[in-house]
């Protein structure tokens, strides 16, 4: 049974587009259409603003956290063509670095897993995708993957950095090649691979009828299978598996919903997963021991409202 734990009023003057917990789970990050980020403790049933970030000259449409071994840093991006990648300074917040090399509104961020070292990949209506690292020595490289979607992409997501099988067969190597998905306007999935240092095109995923909004990759514990989720405006999230035999992957339709579906996010064990859309729902989807994707639970976003589903049915 899934639970409303609690609220938050950020006083946000507009629209919220993205609400991120940092790995702990203690602060919050929410950024919206008033150009602003607000950062919150929230602690023991308590949210205590600490910080409002201006630095967006447009909309802030997604944030994200790095790893704490790099310290305190959220990445933003926005309709002004900027990446700004913030960090705390002994309780004070301020803009570490900023990337304006986009021709158009960038629309996800998102950090590699930590193993890979302070890496950020971003996805821009200009339909490029870049690469921005960091070795801690305070300099930025940053490498394009310049049409990556025709459009515009609107979505990355890292592969885990555990190689598929390595809990298996000790003889695979433990870390795994860098790789990203990513979904565009093109109704395209598409996974990234990096080769010498060269992001290369690696598969190319069709099965969506319209615009791809988010793309998931499941957490991995070193089992043989990767499983990547993908929603879209055509209204249906799609589950792609690869065995791990060979470079194939397959899709099903976890459901069909009555709206668009705009974000999707797995459970640190990757086992479940979080849909939300346009019917204002948030739903959990969990797969059967008969491979068969279930409802288990659905929240009306903003009334607190849990009602358990039937097995199977639709949220």
């Amino acid at each position: 049974m899934v639970s409303v734990i609690n609220s938050v009023d950020t006083a946000h003057e507009d629209m919220i587009h993205d609400a991120q917990l940092d790995y702990y789970g203690t602060k919050l990050a929410t950024c919206s259409s008033d150009r602003t980020i607000k950062i919150f403790d929230v602690k023991s049933g308590q949210q205590t603003l600490v910080s409002e970030l201006r630095g967006h000259d447009g909309p802030v449409w997604q944030l994200a956290w790095a790893h704490p071994m790099f310290g305190n840093l959220l990445a933003s991006c926005g309709y002004d063509k900027k990446v700004i990648v913030w960090k705390e300074t002994n309780g004070t917040w301020g803009k570490l670095y900023e990337y304006p090399n986009h021709d158009s509104s960038v629309n996800s961020v998102q950090f590699a897993p930590h193993e890979f070292g302070l890496i950020l990949a971003c996805g821009s209506s200009d339909g490029s995708i870049s690469i921005i690292s960091s070795a801690g020595d305070g300099a930025w490289d940053a490498k394009k993957i310049n049409n990556a979607h025709s459009i515009g992409c609107n979505a990355v997501s890292w592969a885990p950095s555990i190689s598929p099988g390595a809990l298996l067969d000790q003889s695979v190597r433990q870390q795994g090649v860098k790789r990203i998905a990513t979904g565009g306007c093109d109704n395209l999935v598409k996974i990234w691979r990096e080769e010498e240092g060269q992001w290369k095109e690696d598969q190319k995923l069709e099965g969506h009828s319209d615009w791809v909004r988010d793309v998931a990759w499941a957490p991995s514990i070193g089992l043989p299978k990767s499983i990547l989720a993908s929603c879209s405006q055509d209204f249906r999230v799609l589950i792609w598996t690869n065995d791990g035999t060979s470079n194939d992957w397959t899709s099903k339709t976890l459901n069909k919903f009555n709206d668009v579906v705009w974000h999707l996010s797995w459970s640190i064990t990757g086992n479940i997963l979080a849909v939300s859309g346009g019917d204002n729902k948030v739903s959990l989807w969990k797969e059967t021991l008969e491979g068969q994707w279930v409802c288990i639970s659905d929240v009306t976003k903003g009334q607190g409202q849990v009602t358990e589903s039937q097995k199977g049915s639709s949220s």
